[in-house]
Formats: C-alpha cells, sequence, structure tokens
C-alpha cells in the first residue's frame, strides 16, 4: 500500500464513529448514506463523506439505485479485511553517498539563528525568520546530535566552502547519520540558510 492510501485509510480509520460503521456494513447486506446516519445519530452528509472515501479506497461498492423515481446510493461492503502494510524504505534517499560530495556554506544575510548545546561544541536548533514586519514568521528546527554537530562546523558565509563529507569528519560525525545529514542541508537549502557552491 503507498503512503497516500495508507493516509487516506488512517484518517477512515481514526474517526470516532469508524468502528460503529464498519458494524453496520459487515451486518447489512447493503447501506444508504441516510440510513446509516439515522442508526448512528451522525449528519448525513458526514455518513456520505466517510462512505465515498471507503468506496475510493474500494473497500465498499456505490451502487446507484431508484426508488419514485429518486436516485441515490447504496454502499455494500467487498473488502471485508484490511490489510496495512507500507514499505517505509521507499522513502530512504538514493545513493545518499553521492551528495556528500557537494561543497557548501551558510549562506550570507539568511536570517536564521543558531542555538548552542549546553555542551558548547554543538547547535541544538536553527531558527529561521521568514517574512517582513508584523507578516513575519518564526520556523524553529529542532537538531539531532550529529546535525548538531555537524552545522557548528559549518563554514561561515564568506569562508571557504566544504564538502558535506569533509565537515561531517571535522565535526567527528560518523558516516551512518550521513541520510539525516544531507536532510536537513537539503531543508537549509530549501530555507535559504545554505548555499551549494
Amino acid at each position: 500500500m503507498d503512503f497516500l492510501t495508507a493516509a487516506k485509510l488512517g484518517a477512515c480509520l481514526s474517526k470516532e464513529y469508524a468502528e460503529d460503521f464498519f458494524k453496520l456494513l459487515v451486518n447489512y447486506q447493503d447501506i444508504s448514506a441516510s440510513e446509516a446516519a439515522s442508526r448512528l445519530n451522525l449528519h448525513i452528509q458526514t455518513a456520505q463523506d466517510f462512505l465515498d472515501a471507503l468506496t475510493n479506497l474500494e473497500i465498499v461498492k456505490k451502487t446507484e439505485v431508484f426508488e419514485k423515481k429518486r436516485p441515490y446510493f447504496r454502499f455494500t461492503l467487498i473488502k471485508p479485511k484490511i490489510n496495512l502494510e507500507l514499505d517505509l524504505t521507499e522513502f530512504e534517499k538514493d545513493n545518499p553517498g553521492e551528495g556528500l560530495t557537494r561543497l557548501v556554506r551558510e549562506k550570507n544575510d539568511n536570517d536564521a539563528n543558531f542555538s548552542v548545546a549546553r555542551s558548547g561544541d554543538s547547535f541544538s536548533g536553527v531558527t529561521i525568520w521568514k517574512g517582513t514586519g508584523r507578516e513575519r514568521k518564526e520556523h524553529k528546527i529542532s537538531l539531532t546530535t550529529p546535525q548538531g554537530k555537524f552545522l557548528f562546523h559549518l563554514p561561515f558565509p564568506k569562508a571557504r566552502a566544504m564538502t558535506i563529507a569533509d565537515i561531517m569528519e571535522k565535526a567527528g560525525v560518523e558516516p551512518d547519520y550521513s541520510t539525516e545529514i544531507q536532510d536537513i542541508v537539503d531543508e537549509l537549502i530549501r530555507l535559504g540558510v545554505i548555499e551549494v557552491l
């Protein structure tokens, strides 16, 4: 199951009325949104939205029926067992070693403030300011220990840029942390705090 589908299913399952709704779907041959809403004491639109979401997930089948020339929909459970399996390795960075050769340094005039950790040899967080005047917004990022050590050794704006791998070595950050280092570097590049040369 891909992440987006799992997220939609999770949103359905998290509803406070989900369990009762599934009990109805299991025990009724088919049911309309209005019948389910009245049975569960829900607003009809809430029931309709829930059933439409289950239809999109292919858990129920939606069938149009006619009664006194007025069409409406009935819903039938078609998937009595739901298996939620999510492969999180799809988020793993491809060839993480390749990005370690990028030359980086802190960008000049970046509107960021680094907070020094209690140890004094790393950063605990970075605060980035975006916008001006009353529209100015603060974005705080808490750093992992390896990220804090890495950024503590990031070259200053006018200093000679270094490769990510060299900064990691200088900071004493093990290669096992290369993916999380690259993640924070990519995010800070996006936010205009780090530049790539």
